[in-house]
């Protein structure tokens, strides 16, 4: 069998999966490219990644992705990892290499900044202020998106300050760390107010944040996409701002994965938001 004929293998692993929209994203390309393969969820239980990755390899995967819990625990297993997970703290993206080394990187950055550009392309880096809400991973990655973005300024706030004082440390730069009580004050006069917590998410207390000092011409983002108009986004909505929901950095770090694994680069089309969107709605 000839390496164009092969088919093209990869998978994500997190404790749940089977709840991860993935395996339809890339499926949707799979059916697109016309190419013989599969993406799968694998439910791969806390401690046990390690055997899991080191399988892909003699199992012919090009590689995976990683969702929660094993972000972190990929970086002392993976053999390569780049600049940036090193600094985001977290792997998102595995790949294997040809002769079974694996490889780490970090895609969520990406994927956020090709949502909110496809979503608001007039909005400017360097335009003012930017507020992160939030200490997670999610929150390392968009600090990285937005410093990379050349922000001059970043507000960030988590409920526990030291978390965030963690990443301002990590990242320097126009960091600024604010106290979870100034959170609505730290609205004031930004471009981009961005939730990273799970504050939110179905199944959670929405955002426990005020928009008053929100400026009318700012944008409200999510990187939840259950639901896809979380409560903060609504209250965003009402007040006559843009917002931009989280399903589309799930499409959009998908591309940089899949130029990785395969030499490829799928297109996030309109067909394919809609069909995630059905999904997630239960249509």
């Amino acid at each position: 069998m000839s390496a164009q004929d092969r088919p093209r293998l990869a998978a994500v692993m997190g404790w749940p999966v089977m709840h991860s929209r993935s395996p339809l994203m890339h499926g949707y390309w799979m059916e697109r490219l016309g190419l013989t393969g599969g993406y799968v969820p694998l439910a791969i239980e806390p401690g046990a990644l390690a055997p899991a990755l080191k399988a892909l390899h003699p199992l012919g995967f090009a590689g995976c992705n990683l969702t929660i819990p094993h972000k972190q625990d990929a970086l002392a297993i993976v053999d390569e990892i780049d600049e940036v997970a090193r600094r985001i703290g977290a792997i998102s993206c595995v790949v294997v290499r040809p002769d079974g080394t694996l490889f780490g990187t970090n895609n969520d950055w990406l994927g956020f900044l090709g949502n909110l550009y496809e979503a608001q392309p007039d909005w400017r880096a360097d335009a003012g202020p930017v507020t992160v809400i939030g200490g997670g991973g999610g929150a390392r990655a968009i600090v990285h998106a937005m410093l990379s973005e050349g922000v001059p300024e970043l507000r960030l706030v988590n409920r526990t300050q030291a978390r965030a004082q963690q990443i301002a440390d990590t990242f320097g730069g126009p960091v600024t760390v604010l106290p979870w009580e100034d959170r609505h004050d730290a609205l004031d006069g930004v471009t981009l107010a961005i939730n990273t917590t799970s504050q939110g998410m179905v199944g959670m207390e929405p955002l426990d944040l005020r928009l008053d000092a929100l400026p009318a011409d700012a944008i409200a983002a999510d990187i939840i996409y259950t639901p896809l108009e979380t409560p903060f986004l609504a209250a965003a909505n009402a007040r006559g701002n843009a917002t931009v929901n989280g399903l589309g950095m799930l499409l959009h770090q998908g591309p940089p994965a899949w130029k990785l694994w395969f030499g490829l680069t799928p297109e996030v089309t309109p067909e394919l938001r809609a069909r995630l969107e059905r999904s997630i709605l239960g249509r």
